[in-house]
């Protein structure tokens, strides 16, 4: 009736418009033209301000840490008296140099470009590598998740550079090792800005109190360091949701004070600094400086930290956006602050160990010192925020100990707060200011976690520009040489402060190295135990459909690493107890080198067995920024899958002699897409199906049915009765009881292993496994539904 009633009243609207005069009907086409054209322009108007929007945000979250430099940067690169005014002329140049060739070029240009989707950090980087080449050194994957709509990659002509690169790679497991060796290198870094940038942002800003009062003792700086900082990590499970709004405002501030006061002191004291902006004296000063000169590179190191941060805080902004900011706001700004404070030194050598405080007119100090202490607690926020975040990639893909995650905000989904992380990090950032008590030591351990960063990022681009955006070799070699000419020179500076406070990242970033080496190897060996002892399929078809049990009433769900194969833990549970569930279920969570996987694409479900034996198989799959929560919903989802594919598998069963079918042989051409289908609640699944009487554990996708309705109908009818059987016995096994199984691991080195490995297993992996926490916790599986099963792998 509706449709019946709105044709009506398009016909009456047609009739009304033969009514219309002539001289409308021919001006209709000019109103049209215009009303197209008011329309682009209020879409380009409207994109235009809701980008300038997200620059305005991003500075807040994305460029806190790199705009805080100027408080400490001139003090840790002349750590005494400045002996010539031509000096500061020359450091300046080399900070502009610095500014301009790595955070602009290099990485607002390049790296931001080489994103995962939106995401930035070392682990976006790793996994786009292991899109485009087999480098995961767990052996997880199957062929079904190239399929995602978020499994972007591209194929390589077989005789291009890209190809060979990708084979060399692949050859040797020892390459993949060195690989991931050097992602986490670069992971256990970050996680040392996270400890570095609180500590010398806080106490460079808490340091100006001390220049309004110069009688006061450095303890009480210290003092006042170690209790914001106490603030800052205390509130950190609040997340930043409730006061993010006043981070862009902030730094905006920031920015446009210390470039006001740039302005002020070029004009007051020297505007001759200017000239710095000739490489000249770059050379010039090398001359003059020799040793000293070179080694006084990891103080001017100091100007570009935070641009690591820069690409690991880029998931909330896109590409463009922190473009915008950068260019228009933070880099002028950067450079007339670090040239205000180069003119003021010029007449005030004397005065470089709180070069930037006393460059402040006086009528403005203290609002100043109030929005400095503010721009560094927003900077540390951003670098806290951001190892959360990288922990959370690395426990993903299985490189560190499982820790809880609270996501702090419903909105947005990278907001999370690890609190076991957040008082480590509290601890070492307190142990590191109290301990050294001075920028200058903080700032030369910080120079090195930064450019190590920096150089593993490098290595990293170079294989994404040549396996995914597969450059001409001479660009790679272009950036690749340019990139490293200037890191390695920075590297050899910092290498000389190593005994002078630099030791301190190298020996943070080794126990964590540590650490997620030895969780990653341990992970590896238990899921190449369980892939080994997997238990064959005809072992279970000799047991015939009541598996040589008692069947009783209820659902199992055995959970799993294993993607393929029935478990190991499932024959050690039914050896040791003379009964299981009428339904079993095996689970596995699987993580894939993507950022996300869609809802409707989470959920893979196969049968195991004929169809009496009443078992499948549940994938659900999971991108390394996914909230993934083991609650009612997913356990509700879960069921909702297995429905489906229950209902999805009878009406398949008549039409398994078509060509839009395949069920059981190889894929067709068009079963790529899989079957998508709406279950009614918003969910949809990609269903599988494997009833082959085989010991090869495979999952096919099929197509779905709802491409010929006639098919369907019909198959339908066929199967109606068993469908309806079936679904009616699974809803009565789960209202019976759903119990949760799952296997309560011991890792054990074999007695003839090497010395090393039964440290690695035996005593650092089985401490660490201590302390994490368990399966039933992460999962939020209730104790009263709980089932551990004890074993111990031998590896």
């Amino acid at each position: 009736m509706e449709m019946t009633s709105r044709i009506e009243m398009d016909e009456d609207n047609d009739n009304r418009g033969s009514m219309w005069d002539l001289d409308q009907k021919l001006d209709q086409p000019m109103d049209e033209e215009a009303g197209r054209l008011r329309n682009m322009y209020k879409e380009k108007k409207s994109s235009a301000l809701l980008l300038l929007r997200l620059a305005f945000q991003s500075l807040g979250v994305v460029y806190g840490d790199l705009g805080t430099s100027p408080l400490y940067v001139f003090y840790n690169t002349f750590p005494g008296k400045i002996e010539d005014p031509e000096d500061v002329v020359g450091a300046l140049s080399l900070i502009i140099y610095s500014l301009t060739l790595i955070p602009l070029l290099k990485y607002v240009f390049v790296v931001c470009k080489a994103n995962d989707n939106g995401q930035g950090g070392t682990f976006a980087l790793y996994s786009l590598l292991c899109r485009h080449a087999k480098i995961k050194t767990i052996p997880n994957q199957h062929r079904t998740d190239e399929e995602l709509t978020t499994y972007s990659r591209s194929t390589f002509h077989e005789k291009s550079f890209a190809a060979k690169t990708k084979r060399w790679l692949e050859r040797h497991v020892s390459r993949k090792n060195a690989l991931l060796i050097l992602v986490l290198v670069g992971t256990c870094m970050v996680i040392g800005d996270g400890i570095l940038t609180p500590a010398i942002s806080v106490l460079s800003a808490a340091g100006g109190i001390k220049v309004d009062h110069p009688g006061m003792s450095n303890g009480v700086v210290v003092v006042v360091a170690v209790v914001i900082l106490v603030g800052l990590f205390s509130l950190q499970h609040y997340g930043t949701d409730k006061v993010s709004w006043l981070f862009a405002p902030v730094v905006l501030v920031w920015f446009l004070v210390i470039g006001g006061i740039g302005i002020y002191n070029i004009w007051k004291y020297d505007s001759s600094v200017l000239k710095a902006f000739s490489p000249v004296y770059i050379y010039r000063y090398f001359r003059r400086g020799g040793k000293d000169g070179w080694t006084s590179l990891g103080g001017i190191m100091l100007s570009i930290t935070g641009t690591e941060a820069l690409f690991a805080d880029l998931s909330h902004f896109p590409v463009a956006a922190v473009q915008l900011a950068f260019t228009v706001v933070v880099f002028p700004c950067l450079l007339l602050a670090y040239s205000g404070q180069a003119a003021y030194l010029m007449s005030n050598r004397d005065h470089v160990v709180d070069a930037f405080y006393r460059s402040i007119p006086d009528s403005i100090y203290w609002p100043v010192f109030i929005i400095a202490t503010a721009a560094a607690i927003v900077a540390s926020q951003a670098t806290i925020t951001a190892t959360f975040s990288i922990i959370k990639q690395a426990l993903a893909l299985g490189c560190f100990p499982r820790v809880k995650v609270v996501h702090t905000s419903k909105k947005f989904l990278g907001q999370i707060y690890v609190p076991d992380i957040n008082w480590i990090l509290m601890i070492l950032c307190i142990a590191v200011t109290a301990g050294f008590k001075n920028q200058n030591q903080i700032g030369n351990a910080y120079g090195t976690a930064v450019v190590i960063v920096m150089l593993v990022t490098t290595l990293l681009m170079t294989l994404i520009m040549i396996l995914v955006w597969r450059c001409h070799w001479i660009l790679v070699l272009l950036f690749t040489g340019l990139s490293l000419v200037v890191e390695c020179t920075y590297f050899s500076a910092v290498l000389f402060k190593v005994d002078q406070g630099g030791w301190v990242p190298l020996v943070i970033a080794a126990a964590f190295l540590l650490i997620m080496y030895v969780w990653h190897y341990g992970t590896l060996k238990r899921y190449e135990f369980e892939m080994h002892s997997k238990v064959s399929m005809a072992w279970i078809l000799g047991l015939g459909p009541s598996l040589g049990l008692v069947r009783v009433p209820g659902i199992g769900l055995v959970y799993t690493e294993l993607a393929s194969g029935v478990p190991h833990i499932f024959s050690h549970f039914i050896t040791n107890l003379p009964a299981i569930h009428s339904v079993v279920v095996f689970v596995c969570v699987k993580y894939l080198p993507v950022y996300t996987v869609p809802e409707e694409e989470r959920f893979l479900v196969k049968r195991i067995g004929p169809k009496n034996f009443h078992m499948f198989r549940c994938v659900a799959r999971y991108g390394y920024k996914d909230l993934h929560k083991k609650d009612d919903e997913f356990e509700k989802k879960l069921f909702d899958s297995l429905f489906l594919f229950v209902r999805l598998e009878s009406m398949m069963e008549g039409c398994s002699d078509s060509d839009e079918y395949s069920l059981y042989g190889q894929q067709t051409e068009r079963s790529r897409e899989g079957l998508l289908n709406n279950n009614g609640n918003g969910n949809t699944i990609t269903s599988y199906a494997d009833t082959t009487i085989s010991s090869v554990d495979s999952i096919v996708p099929v197509k779905s049915p709802m491409h010929g309705s006639m098919t369907v109908r019909s198959s339908e009818h066929i199967s109606s009765q068993t469908e309806t059987d079936e679904l009616e016995f699974l809803n009565s096994c789960r209202d019976a009881g759903v119990v949760h199984i799952l296997g309560n691991t011991v890792v054990r080195a074999r007695r003839e292993s090497r010395f090393y490995k039964k440290i690695a297993i035996d005593y650092v992996y089985a401490f660490l496994r201590k302390i994490c926490r368990e399966h039933s916790v992460i999962f939020n599986v209730p104790h009263e539904s709980l089932l551990n099963v004890g074993q111990v792998f031998y590896v």
